[in-house]
Formats: C-alpha cells, structure tokens, sequence
C-alpha cells in the first residue's frame, strides 16, 4: 500500500468510525489489540493523530485517592457543558488471565444508553508507569471522536510518571491525612502534573492542610520550560464542591495551550508520538534495537506517521534479526 492509498484509506474510516457510533470504536480498539502493527490500522491510528478533536486529561495518583469517583463526577460535568467524553481506565491485571482485573464498569457508572460517552478499560500487565501498553494508541483514537478524553492510570503510586507522555493536561489526585504531598515531593512526582488536587475536601481541616502543604511545595518549584505554572485545588467529588472550578482549571489550560494557533499543543503531542514510538521499541527489541531504528529514520516519524513509521521500522527490525537468526531482542545475549 502505497503512503497516498494509506493516507486515503486511513482517512475514510477514521470518517466511518466516527459515523458509526460507540460499537464502531469498540470494534477499531478491539482490532487494534488483536493486530497494531496491520496497514489498516497504522493507517486509521496515523489518520486519528493528523486529525485530533479533543483535550487528554490524565488523572493519576495512589490507589484510594478517588480517581474513579472524580472520573464519574467530571463526566457529568462535561456532559452537561454538552461535551462528549471518552474514557481509558488502565487497571491491575489479573495473574491468571493477563486481562483487567477490576473492569471499567465495576468503578465507573456510565449510561450505556449515552452515545456522548464511551469506557475502556485496560490491563496495565507488567508496565510500571500506569498505564497500559496500548494506551497510547487507544487514547489518539479517542482524541479523534471525542471533545474530551480522561486517561486513569492504574493507581501503583510514585512510579506513575508515562501519562505525562499521554496527557495534554495531568492532573495528580492526592488524598487528605495520607501523608501522600510528602512523599510525592520527595519522589519528583510534583515535576510532572499541571493541577496537583486534593480530593475528599469534605474531611474538612486535614485537606486544608493538604491543599496548603501543596501550594508551598508549587511556590518553591521552578519554572517550567514551557511556561506554564501548576495550580493546587481542592474538590469533593462526593459533595461536589470544588469541581466546577476544577473543570473551568483544565478547561482554561485547554484555551492555553490552543492559543496562538495550537503551536505549543503542537509540539506537546509531538513530543508524546515520540516517545510513544521510542518505548513501543524499546519493549521490543531493547535498547540496542532502538538504537537501530533511530539509525533507520525513527526522528522522520512525524512526517510519515508515527504509527506506520514504528511499524515500518518494527517489520525492518525483525527482517534483520530473522536474517541473523535471531528471533529475540537485539541487546539479549
């Protein structure tokens, strides 16, 4: 298939998914899961990334924080707005079955019925930074149909840092009297979020303190490289206070980042393309192997595809080690 045919085919049914509804996208996710590097796929994947229609927000923080119950609240808040949503909750795996051990509909109440929202869940498997392995291409064919789409990493703790590679805005969840602020500027995590909030803000005086603790920790951080200075908030997910003002945060960093063209959202989802094709071939031919394919023209990605380029560069990788007679990783003895 040529790169023109590809372009086209790509092009027609990213139009066809977004006609044909929720079933449609289970059905492309499902077929992403079964064969990620196929041409149709790369192709629809590639079509998605050109053709963005909505803000990523990555929620992530300690198992218990409330990620779920504040998933739940901010879908009935953008819903109301008039906003579509779509939904990646990455969960544990189950030993036995590899798949997600929790499952959306268990933690996440959505109307079937509603055709503006839309749950996946994902087994995190053995990944340790909070998300799944196909997050990624899930969430950029989200971002294709819907205005706004919330990715919750699976809840493991200080090592949840790969949604900042996702998320246009990350917002880190953390819970009143848990001692979490601490350990999360001891740990770096406060580099990484947008907005740190302090959920269960109906304990009262404990996430008061919380809120506190975090805005000092901010003040103290320096600046960031693309400008943009993080914000402590509160909300009760529960009682509802604070979400509204939370919702208008993400929103005004949305405008943000739109502002003068797009340019600085441009180069973040650049960015996140590739360091997606960087990890997808690390995981698998090592760090040898990514050497190789930065050699055969993985930084030209952007101007093929990043999904058809990991791919290309996947299919050349494994010719090279059939050849040899290899069939494992590159940097494996």
């Amino acid at each position: 298939m040529s790169a023109p045919q590809a372009e086209a085919g790509g092009a027609a049914a990213l139009a066809a998914l977004r006609a044909g509804g929720k079933a449609a996208l289970a059905r492309a996710l499902a077929r992403i899961e079964a064969r990620p590097d196929a041409p149709d796929v790369t192709a629809l994947l590639d079509a998605a990334h050109a053709a963005p229609a909505g803000h990523v927000i990555g929620l992530t923080g300690p198992p218990g924080v409330g990620k779920s119950t504040l998933v739940n609240a901010l879908i009935g808040l953008w819903r109301a707005r008039g906003l579509s949503v779509g939904v990646i909750a990455v969960d544990p795996s189950s030993r036995r079955s590899g798949g997600a051990l929790l499952g959306d509909r268990t933690r996440i109440d959505s109307d079937p019925e509603d055709a503006g929202v839309f749950v996946r869940s994902m087994a995190a498997r053995d990944r340790l930074g909070g998300l799944a392995e196909l997050s990624y291409p899930a969430m950029t064919l989200m971002r294709a149909v819907f205005d706004r789409v919330l990715v919750e990493t699976v809840g493991v703790g200080q090592s949840e840092t790969e949604v900042a590679d996702l998320a246009d805005t990350v917002v880190l969840c953390v819970q009143p009297g848990s001692g979490d602020a601490l350990q999360f500027m001891k740990s770096g995590v406060m580099e990484i979020p947008h907005f740190v909030l302090v959920t269960k803000a109906d304990l009262g005086a404990p996430a008061r303190r919380a809120l506190a603790d975090l805005k000092g920790a901010l003040s103290l951080a320096p600046p960031r490289p693309d400008g943009w200075t993080p914000v402590a908030l509160s909300c009760s997910a529960l009682e509802g206070g604070g979400l509204d003002e939370a919702v208008d945060r993400i929103e005004a960093r949305a405008a943000w980042l739109a502002a003068d063209g797009g340019a600085a959202l441009a180069r973040l989802r650049a960015a996140h393309a590739m360091a997606w094709a960087r990890s997808a071939l690390r995981a698998r031919f090592g760090t040898e192997g990514l050497a190789a394919a930065e050699r055969l023209g993985l930084a030209r990605a952007q101007d093929v595809g990043p999904f058809a380029a990991a791919a290309s560069i996947s299919g050349a990788l494994r010719a090279a080690l059939d050849s040899a007679g290899g069939g494992r990783k590159v940097d494996e003895p």
